[in-house]
């Protein structure tokens, strides 16, 4: 039976030794070789034409991201595992820009990294079941946010008042002139509005009133 020729690339030699020893008591698999850093993983790659590299996040040099670019680069046929201590999905997002096909958490059970190394090899991807977690919990975060109201309805009348006249290019003191009120409460209808509507700048009110419909796109002819 051919086994799944597997590449090793962390700067730390007792984590490279002990996942060696994890994969030499699978019958399919196989470690070729190791790198201690991202220059060596991609050299390492072309040389010896790996199936799949587990490849540790944060070595020296070269940045495990663009050596895993690289490798794909050389080899697409190459699986790349990253192997990390890091839960963190900005990681796990360009891991998988780049071609990554699984994150797998240095603290998982041994049986999880041998069941990233077949799956990713029978074409699927694998993902460490507690990062699959906060995946799911930031989608249901995400759900329940757009469940809200809408921004614009959280506006009062006046301040959507306000809105207009400001994205109409009146200065406060206008605007207090106009609707009978202090500039400090214009002042702070204004505050309230861009707080509740994220907005910083003038800029960003114009366009956002525009793109409500608030207000009509100013004629240039």
């Amino acid at each position: 039976m051919a086994k799944i020729r597997i590449l090793l690339a962390d700067d730390h030699t007792l984590f490279r030794q002990g996942i060696r020893t994890l994969i030499a008591a699978e019958a399919d698999m196989e470690v070729i070789g190791e790198a201690a850093n991202g220059a060596d993983s991609v050299d390492r790659a072309n040389e010896l034409k790996p199936e799949v590299v587990l490849m540790d996040i944060g070595m020296p040099g070269l940045s495990s991201f663009e050596a895993t670019r690289q490798i794909k680069k050389n080899r697409p046929e190459t699986k790349i595992l990253f192997l990390t201590m890091y839960d963190d999905e900005d990681y796990l997002v360009e891991g998988m820009e780049v071609g990554a096909a699984g994150y797998v958490l240095k603290d998982s059970p041994a049986q999880q990294l041998i069941a990233a190394v077949r799956d990713v090899m029978q074409g699927g991807s694998y993902l460490s079941p507690r990062m699959l977690s906060q995946l799911v919990d930031d989608f249901r975060s995400r759900i329940k946010s757009a469940n809200r109201l809408p921004r614009f309805a959280t506006l009062t009348t006046r301040e959507r008042e306000v809105l207009k006249m400001l994205a109409e290019g009146q200065s406060v003191k206008e605007i207090a002139c106009d609707l009978n009120l202090s500039v400090k409460t214009v002042e702070a209808h204004k505050f309230n509005l861009m707080r509740k509507l994220d907005i910083h700048n003038k800029a960003q009110l114009v366009q956002y009133a525009i793109q409500k419909k608030i207000i009509k796109i100013p004629n240039l002819a």
